[in-house]
């Protein structure tokens, strides 16, 4: 049975959002998967009740101290020892859960990954990756989006190995081709950082380089499937992705490729690089975007990608 954790008390609208997109996650989870709840199982249980949902279809995990968007994550992640994130971390990295997912407090999440459930040997720093809708159909995965907004070069390599093993072992993309972001598709071309990249993934076997691509290209599918970049122009990217989606929408625009950008069907922002599946929803999540979470998290879980990762990184 796999055991999915679920931070009740996490984002802008809980425990009422988290708790309903847990419900509707049930119809889409794995027959072998289990949601666990942590957070005030009154409350929890009295959602439930309205939701006409028995409680005994998930594992709730009482805990009655919430980390607060506003809280040093640092300091309260160890003084809120009873908080839904930080019991959650403790489940997780003792293996009574597989996965944990939350829309709470960010840096809580992060102090987490990094404290609890720890990088993986080998790994400099962890990342946080994002998938991009292409019109092909297939997403591109974009890394890092935000964590890291200063990286070394040959921190953005390992980011290009882990974002290939994440787009073979999760999205299933076959030989994955990888880039870097880029003002130009020349080699030549760029800052003193971009140049240093691209001159150490060019002498790399660990994964299918294809150079340097333009942001014209990122959501075309043509040129890549990982989009390797510093926190600081990912998170640009990434914001920049969202306001034209909510541009887009207002106008009345409306297919399949504007809606996969939709923050609420995408869920959550997997953080890579650590021992276990965490994924790290939107503050101001809706039931829907937790059920997304939910399900990124499994996906993740299923995939077994940590283990392929470490063995990667083992070798």
């Amino acid at each position: 049975m796999l055991k999915i954790g679920v931070d009740a008390m996490g984002g802008d609208y809980a425990p009422e959002a988290a708790v309903k997109g847990a419900v509707m996650a049930l119809d889409e989870v794995g027959a072998d998967t289990r949601i666990v709840l942590f957070g005030d199982k009154e409350k929890i249980l009295e959602i439930l009740a309205a939701e006409n949902c028995p409680a005994d279809r998930f594992d709730i995990v009482a805990t009655t101290e919430v980390i607060e968007m506003g809280d040093h994550p640092a300091k309260a992640f160890q003084a809120k020892s009873n908080s839904s994130i930080t019991v959650g971390f403790g489940y997780l990295a003792k293996g009574l859960i597989d996965g944990f997912a939350s829309a709470g407090s960010t840096g809580a999440m992060m102090v987490g990954s990094m404290y609890a459930s720890k990088p993986i040997e080998g790994v400099i720093r962890p990342t946080i990756t994002s998938l991009v809708p292409t019109v092909t159909g297939r997403p591109a995965l974009l890394l890092d989006v935000g964590l890291n907004v200063d990286c070394k070069p040959e921190v953005l390599v390992q980011y290009g190995l882990i974002g290939s093993v994440y787009a073979q072992t999760v999205l299933g993309i076959e030989n994955p081709r990888v880039a870097v972001l880029n003002i130009g598709e020349e080699e030549a071309k760029g800052n003193a950082q971009a140049k240093a990249v691209h001159e150490m993934m060019k002498g790399t076997d660990r994964f299918n380089f294809v150079g340097n691509v333009e942001g014209s290209h990122i959501f075309s599918g043509k040129i890549a499937d990982v989009i390797v970049c510093d926190g600081f122009v990912g998170n640009v990217v990434l914001k920049m992705a969202e306001g034209l989606y909510r541009i887009n929408k207002a106008l009345g625009g409306n297919n399949k490729f504007w809606e996969a950008m939709n923050y609420e069907n995408v869920g959550g922002t997997p953080v890579l690089g650590i021992n276990h599946p965490v994924v790290i929803g939107h503050g101001g999540s809706t039931p829907l975007a937790i059920k997304s979470m939910i399900r990124t998290t499994e996906q993740v879980a299923k995939a077994d990608f940590t283990a392929h990762l470490k063995g990667v990184f083992e070798n």
